[in-house]
């Protein structure tokens, strides 16, 4: 058997989500079933991680198991060929039989996008979550070195979720602006728990808002109370950056 590694781009807004499920059309799903047109063979794709439905990706990283003799340059041109517009394979390499999409994963890197002006945006409206009122970004900035470090991350895990080991390596967190009136936030770990990020910047983003200061975010971090800790984001701002073994 070959093992066939992809490097994904994809606009989430359609999707239901990575992983296959019976509910909706999902990115996985929709990309399993081109690799089985093209081999003739049903396959399963193992991705770094799952992205959450209408979340988009730069750099989603992935490998199926094959016996088909298609060299990868054939993968990477015929699925491309075959997917509809918003999934992109950016490359395809044969990779050692060991190499493990998930489990090798050493750190990922994410980026979430606010548009922050008065006026909501019909281009940027699937990709970046409006937010009409002033932020103080200095503000949070200031709060998002809180972060760094090895930490619990219990108050901004997923409320339905309470995983043995909520600890994570943040190793760069912090703000920039892409372009005017769109302050950036871009975080790199060792790994994310379930909605992670988006509380993350929910919770930033009451600190832009002044109504809670630098100490306060620390306090609802150190709690380990995903009950102190602000809104959830909404999806579509969240992009997978990146993907390193």
């Amino acid at each position: 058997m070959r093992n066939i590694k992809l490097l994904i781009e994809y606009d989430g807004t359609h999707y239901h989500g990575w992983q296959v499920q019976p509910n909706g059309l999902t990115i996985q799903e929709v990309i399993e079933k081109k690799i089985e047109v093209m081999t003739r063979q049903r396959v399963r794709l193992i991705a770094s991680g799952r992205t959450d439905a209408g979340v988009h990706a730069l750099g989603q990283v992935a490998n199926f198991q094959t016996s088909s003799a298609i060299p990868a340059g054939g993968f990477w041109r015929g699925l491309n060929s075959l997917l509809p517009p918003d999934i992109v394979i950016k490359s395809a390499e044969e990779v050692k039989p060991e190499f493990h999409a998930q489990y090798g994963v050493k750190r990922k890197t994410y980026r979430y996008l606010i548009l922050n002006r008065e006026l909501p945006s019909a281009i940027y409206r699937n990709y970046s979550w409006h937010i009409p009122l002033p932020l103080d970004v200095s503000a949070m900035q200031d709060a998002s070195r809180i972060l760094l470090g090895k930490k619990d991350f219990s108050s901004f895990q997923a409320a339905d979720l309470d995983p043995p080991d909520a600890v994570r390596e943040v190793f760069q967190a912090g703000w920039s602006m892409k372009e005017e009136n769109f302050p950036c936030f871009t975080v790199e770990a060792d790994g994310f728990l379930k909605h992670m990020v988006r509380n993350i910047v929910g919770t930033l983003v009451e600190v832009g808002k002044g109504k809670i200061s630098g100490e306060e975010f620390k306090r609802i971090l150190e709690a380990r109370d995903r009950r102190q800790a602000g809104i959830t984001a909404p999806p579509h701002g969240l992009f997978l950056v990146e993907v390193k073994y």
